[in-house]
């Protein structure tokens, strides 16, 4: 049941061998006389007999056959003899009284006149890939359907295959015999896998049965839709078609059924002498018509009436919609327009079969041209000697001048005196499918209903172009699903697609604690143990770190705690785990976030350019929203899909928290306090006295903190602030106490704040 390279010849090989051979070397086995039996001696000497799953490859010293090429046989030690045969000369197999046989098996490319050469098959690989006898290369599976019903049905008949005398069965035991080639990979994943499997190509014209033995012939399915409504009397006799799937979604009548068949396969239903008849428009056996012995009568003027349809009537352009086989079963259309149409209209149809693209626009193609050839009619009286025609014949009448004869198909007939018949042109080479190449389909890879693991980061600039209001997110899984989508709504309905995400960000778990450090120099405190769930890490020298390489977040978790570092150092120490060493800290500004420690079990991100900002509406910021982060190639309501509500501050717009904050106290008991400000954008050039400002107005809000309680808030508009004997008096403040700075956006608000406690 294999296809190539399943061990097929290996099986056959070892059978003869179970057949001939006995218990010792000598001892005669149950058969002493084997036909071996293929296309050519040459096929049967190199595969069956030499090959590397031969006959003698599979056969040990003491009971290896030996070959005698002048009689074309082997002999065994034991005294049995196998002979080759070929299919070019069966009569060959006549007269030795055969024990046993190992036939080639049978099969039959799915290409036009496949039965001419039923060995030849398509592939660029091969050196034996040929086309058979007289054949156009188009895809055909009725031819191959065709054979195997032959085949089949030719030795079920006990006629050509009669029962033995020697033994209890017929002399072909068709339960043995195999069709070439089922292949163990299964459809349709194979062959529409073309990354991992390259001769999925060969699959539309090769010989392979997978996803087609489902199929029906034509003339069975309308015989069963007849069976069904109850009717007895019609024949099939001259239906040929191929059915991938037909689906009838409600419960109709017969004739509702059959009309999608009808338009898509090209025949009729014709009543003759009470049996229903379906017969193909193929133009065959038309009735010769002479215009000599046509009847008249008054209905008519003359003996023959022809008339043209205006070109207004029918449309020139043509649009179907199907399911496409041989992938994920999609609707899909197919367009045909007439070389000389220059209108847009479009006349649509659709039909719920199963069908390929290039099966799709045959269809087309072939209704364009029956509407523009049955634009011509004739009526014409017949007389009552011509009563056997009717209704489906084809008649062909006479041409004018040095045109040839003309067909058309009788569609109404009235009978009096005479028969006023009424008949449309055909013409038979339009039911002859145009040869359109059928590449084959690409399925959809199959998305795994994983969850995914997503990071909302609000995080302040880092190339300085970013949206300042807008937060990054981070996503990955195990294993990746492919693009990952971001759904965003107001409410918990009405999700809109915000963002897909092409690529899974590196993204781990920390597996040591991170104490705090001094920003802006060189962490070399412990190793940082990171733990990833996806992606890689990698050392860089000094000049990259300090250029911006290696950026990294570490968080909580939730989505505005994020602290921005940089490390050289990545030494891979288990799978999947690093130790980062050399570290700058609290990059970005973020510093004024920097807890105490990181405990282990933080977040991990790298900011290597992956994680990307969503879209958000600067309306929005501060506003709660229901994000939903799933697979893009399911639906936002599908499980997999993880939910969570965000509101996020635009850290972006986040003021920097100063820096060297300092106080002194003079001799009156007034602490004099003074910082640095810093700035959140375009802070790193050393050519200009001072850092851009970055905002409207210089503001900072100082507050003092006797433990947990503020006792005094105040906006100054410069980087100093005094506190008088008097204001610690009215606030009750006896050292030691805490006094912070936070820079004030217009936008944003009070920033992150430097905190310094006073003691003397």
């Amino acid at each position: 049941m294999g296809g190539r390279d399943a061990g097929k010849t290996r099986a056959g090989a070892e059978w003869v061998r179970s057949v001939v051979e006995g218990p010792r070397p000598l001892d005669p086995g149950a058969c002493r006389r084997v036909a071996l039996v293929g296309e050519t001696v040459d096929q049967v000497r190199e595969v069956m007999i030499f090959g590397d799953s031969g006959v003698i490859a599979c056969s040990p010293p003491d009971r290896c056959p030996v070959w005698e090429a002048g009689r074309k046989r082997l002999v065994w030690p034991n005294g049995a003899v196998a002979t080759v045969h070929t299919a070019h000369d069966p009569e060959g197999l006549r007269g030795p009284q055969f024990d046993a046989a190992w036939v080639d098996e049978y099969g039959c490319a799915a290409v036009d006149k496949g039965t001419n050469q039923p060995n030849k098959f398509l592939d660029r690989k091969s050196s034996e890939s040929h086309l058979p006898f007289y054949s156009t290369g188009a895809r055909d599976e009725l031819i191959q359907m065709q054979y195997l019903r032959a085949m089949s049905e030719h030795w079920k008949d006990p006629a050509n295959n009669p029962a033995s005398t020697e033994y209890d069965g017929r002399m072909l035991d068709m339960s043995r015999a195999f069709v070439w080639a089922y292949d163990t990979r299964p459809y349709p994943f194979f062959p529409n896998n073309f990354a991992k499997w390259s001769d999925g190509e060969n699959y539309t014209r090769g010989h392979w049965i997978n996803g087609r033995t489902a199929a029906r012939s034509l003339a069975s399915v309308v015989a069963e839709i007849c069976r069904r409504a109850g009717l007895v009397s019609f024949s099939t006799e001259g239906l040929y078609g191929y059915v991938r799937g037909f689906s009838v979604e409600q419960v109709t009548d017969a004739r509702a059924a059959l009309q999608p068949l009808m338009i898509r396969y090209g025949f009729d239903a014709i009543e003759r002498d009470g049996v229903l008849q379906f017969r193909m428009r193929d133009g065959l056996k038309a009735v010769p018509i002479d215009p000599e012995r046509l009847a008249v009568t008054s209905e008519l003027e003359g003996t023959t009436e022809q008339t043209r349809e205006a070109e207004a009537e029918i449309s020139g352009r043509m649009r179907l919609r199907f399911v496409q086989a041989d992938a994920d079963f999609e609707v899909i259309a197919e367009e045909a327009v007439l070389a000389d149409e220059a209108t847009h209209a479009v006349s649509d149809s659709e039909i719920n079969m199963a069908l390929t693209r290039g099966e799709g626009r045959q269809i087309v193609e072939r209704w364009l041209t029956e509407a523009r050839v049955a634009r011509d009619t004739v009526r014409l009286a017949l007389p009552p000697s011509r009563l056997a025609l009717g209704a489906g014949d084809v008649m062909e009448l006479p041409g004018e001048g040095d045109e040839g004869p003309a067909l058309y198909r009788i569609d109404r007939v009235e009978q009096s005196d005479v028969q006023l018949i009424e008949g449309v042109r055909i013409e038979p080479q339009v039911y002859d499918l145009a040869d359109i190449y059928d590449e084959l389909v690409q399925a959809k890879p199959f998305v795994a209903p994983v969850p995914v693991l997503a990071h909302f980061m609000d995080l302040p600039l880092l190339r300085g172009d970013e949206v300042p209001h807008a937060p990054h997110v981070a996503a990955t899984a195990q294993p990746w699903p492919g693009p990952v989508a971001v759904y965003q709504s107001g409410t918990e309905s009405n999700f809109t697609l915000n963002k897909v995400i092409n690529a899974r960000s590196t993204v781990g778990i920390t597996r040591t604690d991170l104490p705090a450090a001094r920003a802006g120099v060189f962490d070399r405190g412990g190793v940082l143990e990171v733990e990833l769930v996806s992606g890689s890490l990698s050392s860089v020298n000094e000049q990259a770190l300090l250029s911006g390489a290696n950026l990294a977040a570490i968080g909580d978790g939730s989505f505005d705690k994020w602290e921005v570092f940089q490390f050289a150092e990545a030494e891979l120490v288990a799978p999947r785990t690093y130790w980062l060493h050399t570290r700058l800290r609290g990059q970005a500004g973020s510093d004024g976030l920097m807890p105490s420690g990181w405990p282990s079990g933080s977040n991990f991100v790298l900011l290597d350019g992956t994680p990307s900002q969503i879209e958000l509406s600067p309306n929005l910021r501060r506003v709660a929203q229901t994000f939903r982060v799933g697979p893009a190639k399911r639906a936002v309501d599908d499980p997999s899909y993880r939910e969570t509500v965000q509101a996020f501050d635009g850290n972006g717009l986040r003021p920097f928290a100063p820096a060297h904050l300092r106080s002194a106290r003079t001799s009156g008991g007034t602490y004099e306090l003074s910082w640095i400000r810093r700035t959140r954008i375009e802070g790193d050039g050393w050519d200009t006295p001072d850092v851009p400002l970055g905002e409207e107005s210089e503001n900072y809000v100082v507050r003092v903190h006797q433990g947990s309680a503020v006792v005094r808030e105040q906006v100054v508009s410069t980087p100093a602030w005094s506190y008088s004997a008097g204001m610690q008096v009215a606030d009750g403040v006896t050292a030691p106490f805490d006094v912070s700075v936070a820079q004030v956006s217009a936008a944003y608000g009070p920033g992150l704040a430097r905190k310094i406690t006073v003691t003397t």
